[in-house]
């Protein structure tokens, strides 16, 4: 090989490689992602072992706040009598350098004891790449509320809670009804529907986090209302 020809290769070798788009990363760590996923139902340690910085952390749907360690621990089989699966709806990741924050949606679906019952989360996400393999830094993961079921209150039921409700002298809640359902309305904001999740205890489609759970005295007369949100309660009296 003469000594143009073999400058002309190492300088051929020397070139980097195309970096890897990235949509084709994304596309490798959501198969990670729902590896890890896959891995939930059976306890599966080595394949979160593998994917997890020494030093990761992670936070379930119950505000726990986990060290590595302590997750794998933790990571057990499902009991016997369940069986579930937890599937990836959506997906996104967006870089910076080594770093990736990640976005995802998941279903899981359960059968315990012979019933169905199901789960959303929402999970973000910090990967690190290291030394060209991407390790876990940060799992955040969040219950997503649903929507409980509705139930149908008579009339003459749904006319005991109209009335006007006061939580300090500045502020009041007035309730009325339209025909078959109650319209809450707060000052300065727009009237929405009551929906009874039982008798007592209504809720708002778009704000799950909070219930209005009425109170009744001996004589069986509503006099207020605790609006509930995370087991915190702000009173309202009725006026």
């Amino acid at each position: 090989m003469t000594v143009d020809v073999l400058m002309l290769v190492m300088l051929i070798l020397a070139i980097p490689g195309p970096e890897r788009s990235a949509s084709d990363v994304t596309a490798d760590l959501r198969a990670r992602d729902q590896a890890l996923l896959d891995g939930v139902a059976p306890g599966d340690v080595k394949v979160w072992d593998a994917a997890l910085a020494p030093e990761a952390v992670y936070v379930d749907e119950n505000g726990s706040v986990m060290s590595r360690s302590e997750f794998l621990a933790k990571l057990k089989p499902l009991p016997p009598g369940s069986t579930g699966t937890i599937r990836i709806l959506s997906y996104s990741a967006r870089f910076s350098g080594d770093l990736a924050t990640v976005i995802h949606t998941d279903d899981e679906q359960e059968v315990f004891h012979g019933q169905n019952i199901s789960a959303q989360y929402l999970t973000s996400e910090t990967w690190q790449r290291r030394g060209g393999a991407w390790k876990l830094l940060m799992v955040h993961t969040y219950s997503t509320l649903a929507e409980p079921p509705s139930i149908t209150l008579p009339v003459t039921e749904l006319d005991e809670y109209v009335g006007r409700y006061s939580a300090a002298p500045d502020l009041t809640y007035v309730i009325t009804r339209d025909g078959n359902h109650l319209i809450g309305q707060r000052d300065g904001r727009e009237g929405v529907m009551l929906k009874a999740e039982v008798r007592d205890v209504f809720f708002v489609s778009g704000a799950l986090r909070t219930r209005k759970i009425f109170q009744r005295d001996g004589g069986n007369r509503i006099v207020g209302f605790v609006d509930r949100r995370e087991g915190r309660d702000l009173i309202w009296k009725r006026l």
